[in-house]
């Protein structure tokens, strides 16, 4: 598809000729690339471990080493779009990620591999508020830019459970050095590929007179950081111990905390912010800020221990469970899809108020799950659920954070709304965590049970380890819901906060 976009200024309309559908493939693939990279060195932990000799406390920070730095640098990511174009950073961003992959692959030690992935979030965070951004400006506001957004969204939501099923691919069949090295033809490809289907954009104008703003890009770097360091280490162990009052937690959070109270004041004095305070002074832009936060911390949280249910309670393999996820990715994809078509006809908040509704029931039916249940009765019903609910939401939110932006803001627009999801994510996981372990702790006690492994040997080892299964059923259903009040609270956010008419969503 070719499209011939006027250069007058408006948003929408960088570049001349085109070719829209090859630039929409290049930036959904970018965005997919990114996402799944959170979770497809999941199912390959063990195998890392074995192979680099990380010790148990190690393992998680191959996890957390990415998070921490995309988390932390999505703003100084965004901003970097809009100050130096946004074409540039995307394929920037992308051989940055590729670079770092294929070191990452080559890891012969944990301190190299750690680097590696802590590179790969830097890439990350200058590639997902990037490509986010370029949806706004390249695509016409109205049922051009839903469509796009609508695809785009699919393969946001799509990347976890794409990650789980290529993960367990790639270690069954592979190594689990292939988990890191399939991004570096996906990403060479790509960035060659954007090179071409892209509009080049221009920087914002006056960044020479006004600079780049230092202050506010290290305090809400190390603030973001902070906080979601803070949060990951924060959540209850397995054995029932809380860390909520840890001190490196409690110094973590309180730094985070901080750093975040400079940020603020800093933006609000700077000429050249970080994060212009304009984007904060439309009620329905900050109401899909706080959506996007409470929707990173319910699904987050609950797709982590759903993938722990699906293993550790009914025995599942690490490729059965990415399998077992393809419906929930599919109903994702057919709510995203929907949600697109449906926006210029009713608006955003009837999708919003909707798929918020549709999001608690999935993840009260999550919370019947059991131990003797089956995935027909308990797990596909509710996924397709929740998936249906997600995609609803998912493509209204990113557009309105985007909508009324001008074309200067909006990688600073999209980064924060990335940057909610990444933090509600890890607050999610911390509080979800905090109360299912909790549970299954308190649950192992009273069947007389410690742990998985408890039991001794014979009948009464198998009757210890059926008891701890069903307190880890216990636990994790809890966890489920706690994840529906949060999803009420996001319900509270779309019918409170979410006024937009649907003509300004159309473009008119």
């Amino acid at each position: 598809m070719t499209t011939t976009l006027s250069t007058a200024g408006q948003t929408g309309t960088e570049g001349g000729r085109r070719h829209l559908g090859v630039a929409l493939f290049v930036i959904a693939t970018a965005q997919l690339m990114i996402v799944l990279d959170a979770t497809i060195v999941y199912v390959a932990l063990p195998h890392i471990q074995a192979a680099l000799g990380f010790s148990g406390s190690g393992l998680e920070w191959v996890a957390n080493a990415y998070a921490l730095t995309f988390g932390g640098l999505l703003l100084l990511g965004g901003r970097a779009g809009d100050l130096l174009g946004r074409r540039r950073m995307f394929i920037i961003g992308l051989l940055l990620f590729a670079a770092a992959s294929l070191a990452g692959g080559l890891a012969t030690s944990p301190a190299w591999l750690l680097a590696a992935r802590a590179v790969q979030g830097a890439g990350g965070a200058i590639v997902a508020p990037t490509a986010l951004a370029l949806i706004a400006t390249t695509f016409p506001e109205g049922p051009p830019r839903s469509r796009a957004m609508g695809v785009y969204a699919a393969m946001s939501v799509a990347g976890s459970s794409v990650g789980l099923l290529a993960g367990g691919l790639l270690v069954a069949y592979a190594s689990w050095r292939w988990v890191l090295f399939v991004n570096v033809p996906i990403g060479l490809a790509v960035a060659l590929l954007a090179r071409f289907v892209l509009a080049p954009g221009a920087a914002v104008r006056g960044r020479g007179r006004a600079g780049f703003d230092v202050p506010g890009g290290v305090t809400g770097t190390a603030g973001i950081a902070s906080l979601v360091y803070g949060l990951a280490n924060a959540a209850t162990s397995p054995d029932g111990t809380s860390h909520w009052g840890d001190a490196k937690v409690v110094a973590s959070l309180a730094a985070g905390a901080a750093l975040l109270a400079a940020f603020a004041v800093i933006e609000l004095r700077s000429r050249q912010a970080l994060l212009p305070v304009r984007l904060l002074r439309s009620r329905d832009r900050v109401g899909a800020y706080l959506m996007m936060l409470g929707v990173g911390a319910a699904l987050g949280g609950v797709f982590f221990f759903l993938t722990l249910f699906t293993q550790d309670v009914w025995g599942y393999s690490a490729l059965r469970t990415g399998m077992a996820f393809l419906p929930v990715t599919a109903a994702m994809f057919v709510g995203a899809i929907g949600a697109s078509a449906l926006l210029p006809r009713i608006g955003a908040r009837p999708l919003l108020v909707g798929g918020s509704a549709v999001t608690i029931g999935g993840l009260y039916w999550l919370s019947r799950m059991s131990l003797h249940g089956g995935y027909a009765s308990d797990l596909l019903g509710a996924g397709l659920v929740l998936g249906i609910g997600f995609g609803l939401m998912i493509v209204p939110l990113q557009l309105l954070s985007l909508t009324r932006v001008a074309d200067g803001d909006s990688g600073a627009a999209a980064s924060l709304l990335n940057a909610g999801r990444q933090v509600g994510g890890a607050l999610g996981l911390a509080v979800l965590g905090t109360v299912a372990w909790t549970v299954v702790a308190d649950s192992a006690r009273a069947a007389g049970g410690g742990g998985a492994g408890a039991g001794g040997s014979g009948a009464g080892g198998a009757a210890g380890a059926v008891a701890y299964r069903h307190a880890l059923a216990a636990g994790f259903d809890r966890a489920f819901l706690v994840g529906a009040f949060m999803a009420v609270l996001i319900l509270l956010a779309a019918v409170t906060m979410i006024r937009i008419r649907r003509a300004d969503l159309a473009g008119r």
